[in-house]
């Protein structure tokens, strides 16, 4: 491996990748967007100027597919990996189910990366979900943040509300609403926006509220030139191919022989998922309308992967059930092929190549194509093309100049075009080259990652005089936290401010001294705009993280980066509206003022009385409510999420940071504090310490201290000793 150079993390989260005999179709999860992000992983990593390529994906273990999935690392090569994480459990799930689950998987990332030891120079999220992870990773840990669509939420909305479904229907299924949220945040985040045509930027980012907010830079994928050759080398070269070409070319001619009645008549070839978005029954409409066209040319679809149509999704299950009802209806046996299976890897190419021997044609009907990746490969092979007018094909077509754009609504156009490359030879052979010809021009992978490299260099110039980088200002304190074993996290009120704060200097000092190798973070019952106020007022450095709203919010560094990750993880089983109509019943309960309110926090005021708690705690269980009480200074009561509190926000952060608790020391001084106290961690009472926390005077690993505020927090310091051990570890 590399010993310098960048080192680059690109993330595609969903569907099934792996390196080699890519499963491409079996799914709507396993497409394109698979193939492109491993082809790229792998030529990215070819660069003189890469030091090392990880391609994050979901780790996934379930009997209904292989066990290459299961693998925590699968090398592709001398500087590049698979590397796999697991999120949401071990089952294959669609994407749409994933969304809560990214939280989890984001903090696994930081895990990793503590682990291994290396901080990437650049993140890469390919699709929405994976931009998300990259996105959080990329504000915490100051990183540039590329981001690569493959298809957009805002698009698929449009074209499924003029399908005619309901958008309550395409919120419920596809949590549309949730993804295109997402994606106008990322767009805020993100440094760089790959697309891969100029219509893509126009039509698709362009329904965006924030397309303003980041650069674009069209960058077309490539294609293995030595897997997708043209078939003229074949017939040049017949004596050097090999044995497993051989068979592959022998399978599909022979898959293909089952089907036609006249197997030497050429062959319109169309490649693709069974989605409605991919209008199948709109091409076999075009050809069994057109006995013309049926005689001038068989028609093979090659529709995915399946084994039994009933145990398929729905969407794809209407598909192809509608391709057989088509099939019957024009009685297109002998003349129609639909293929049950292919090998991606190996028949696909020689596909390609039987159908331009036979001077057959490519074509991809679907409604929208982002870009066409089928179109590029068949280009390759020496196929003239007929596409979609809408999305990449136009790009396509205007760089290759290999073929038809149509509108694909219109099936008698279907038609026209491909009957006007089957009747004329000399057309078909000027288009045949010009794709062969111009294919290695445009669209190689070679040429995608110089630019790709080119956009990383000159990213620093680009900040200097971008106004659009203002907004993307990022914190370094996530590298910080991964290179820290030892923190030191306190309240505010009565623990570090209080009194006559004349401890408060030499504390703040003794931080400064020691900031290499201590962190410093706050846990306070304040929202985090009071506990800013208060830190600002008192000039107490900026903490690496705050733990605000009594442990139900996590904030990080100068830019108060929020941490997605934790509200994720406390959100299971919260339900706010009815914990208040609940407690609203009771009359001895106060409602707090709006601004002490939050998203996970229900507050009251409550004065001490007998049964009060008890009364409350009833309430709650009755209604089947999960949820945490905290009760502080005779007078706060708090209703928090049952995985939130301070104590457990702290053991989140020890988590997801990889810093024992044991490395790290709390401080606090009343009962809000217990269980932050109780933590694991090492545990400081200041000397002002409220009556509620009396009884944990003989609890391990927790120091009572004789002087107050921030005076027993240097007690506890000294006491033990975390700032020697820290410097030691440190040093070693």
């Amino acid at each position: 491996m590399r010993k310098e150079g960048l080192y680059i993390m690109m993330f595609s989260i969903h569907g099934l990748v792996r390196g080699s005999n890519l499963e491409m179709g079996r799914d709507a999860d396993t497409g394109g967007q698979i193939k492109y992000v491993v082809e790229l992983a792998k030529a990215l990593s070819r660069h003189e100027k890469v030091r090392k390529v990880d391609l994050f994906t979901r780790l996934i273990e379930d009997k209904t597919v292989s066990d290459d999935y299961a693998k925590p690392i699968e090398d592709l090569g001398e500087n590049c990996r698979i590397v796999r994480i697991r999120c949401g459990g071990k089952k294959y799930i669609r994407k749409e189910l994933l969304w809560p689950y990214l939280g989890e998987y984001t903090d696994k990332v930081l895990k990793f990366i503590k682990k291994e030891k290396d901080i990437p120079d650049l993140v890469h999220g390919h699709y929405a979900d994976a931009g998300y992870v990259a996105s959080e990773l990329a504000m915490v840990l100051g990183l540039p943040f590329f981001f690569t669509g493959h298809s957009l939420g805002r698009s698929k909305l449009t074209k499924l509300l003029n399908e005619g479904l309901k958008e309550q229907e395409i919120v419920r299924k596809y949590k549309i609403d949730h993804r295109i949220a997402v994606e106008e945040n990322i767009l805020k985040n993100a440094d760089l926006v790959i697309t891969s045509t100029s219509q893509e930027v126009k039509t698709q980012y362009g329904q965006y509220h924030n397309k303003t907010m980041t650069r674009y830079k069209v960058i077309p994928p490539g294609i293995d030139l030595d897997k997708f050759y043209h078939y003229l080398r074949n017939q040049m070269s017949e004596k050097n191919i090999d044995g497993r070409q051989m068979a592959a070319k022998a399978s599909i001619s022979e898959e293909l022989h089952r089907f036609f009645l006249n197997p030497s008549k050429p062959v319109i070839l169309t490649l693709c998922r069974p989605d409605q978005r991919k209008n199948i029954s709109g091409l076999i409409k075009a050809y069994g309308e057109d006995l013309e066209l049926q005689a001038m040319a068989n028609l093979a679809i090659f529709a995915g992967i399946r084994k039994d149509i009933t145990e398929m999704e729905e969407n794809e299950q209407d598909v192809l059930t509608e391709m057989l009802l088509l099939m019957d209806k024009y009685d297109l046996y002998g003349k129609m092929a639909i293929p049950k299976k292919h090998d991606f890897e190996h028949e696909v190419p020689e596909l390609y190549r039987i159908v331009a021997e036979n001077h057959g044609v490519f074509i991809n009907a679907a409604f929208t194509e982002p870009f066409g990746l089928t179109l590029i490969e068949a280009s390759a092979s020496g196929l003239p093309i007929v596409a979609t007018d809408d999305g990449g094909p136009q790009d396509i077509i205007s760089n290759l100049k290999n073929g038809i754009l149509v509108n694909v609504r219109d099936t008698k156009k279907i038609s026209e075009a491909l009957k006007t490359i089957l009747a004329n030879p000399e057309l078909w052979k000027t288009y045949s080259q010009n794709g062969i010809i111009n294919v290695e021009k445009y669209y190689s992978w070679d040429a995608h990652v110089d630019t790709y490299i080119k956009e990383i260099e000159k990213m620093p110039k680009e900040a200097q005089r971008s106004p659009v980088t203002k907004v993307k200002t990022k914190d370094t304190v996530g590298k910080r936290l991964l290179s820290l074993n030892h923190l030191l996290i306190t309240d505010i009120d009565y623990t570090l401010i209080g009194g006559d704060n004349e401890y408060l200097d030499e504390l703040k000092r003794q931080l400064e001294d020691a900031r290499d190798v201590l962190g410093f973070g706050v846990a306070t019952g304040r929202t985090i705009e009071s506990a800013m106020e208060i830190i600002r007022k008192h000039d107490i450095p900026q903490p690496d993280f705050l733990i605000t709203s009594v442990g139900t919010e996590i904030y990080y560094g100068n830019e108060l980066t929020y941490d997605h990750g934790y509200d994720a993880h406390i959100s299971k089983r919260w339900n706010r509206d009815k914990i208040r109509e609940v407690l609203d019943t009771l009359d001895f309960l106060i409602y707090q003022e709006e601004d002490t309110q939050r998203k996970f926090k229900v507050s009251y005021y409550m004065e001490p009385d007998k049964d009060r708690l008890a009364l409350v705690h009833h309430a709650l269980v009755k209604n089947k409510l999960k949820y945490n009480l905290i009760y502080s200074h005779e007078q706060f009561l708090d209703i928090l999420p049952v995985m939130a509190s301070k104590g457990k926000a702290i053991r989140y952060l020890s988590y997801k940071w990889e810093i024992p608790l044991s490395q790290m020391i709390v401080s606090g001084d009343s009962g809000n504090d217990e269980e932050m106290l109780r933590s694991g961690a090492l545990g400081v009472v200041v000397g002002n310490y409220s009556s509620e926390l009396e009884h944990l005077k003989d609890v391990n690993r927790i120091f009572f201290a004789e002087k107050p505020y921030a005076g027993g927090i240097l007690e506890g310091l000294d006491y033990y000793q975390i700032i020697e051990k820290a410097k030691e570890r440190n040093r070693s």
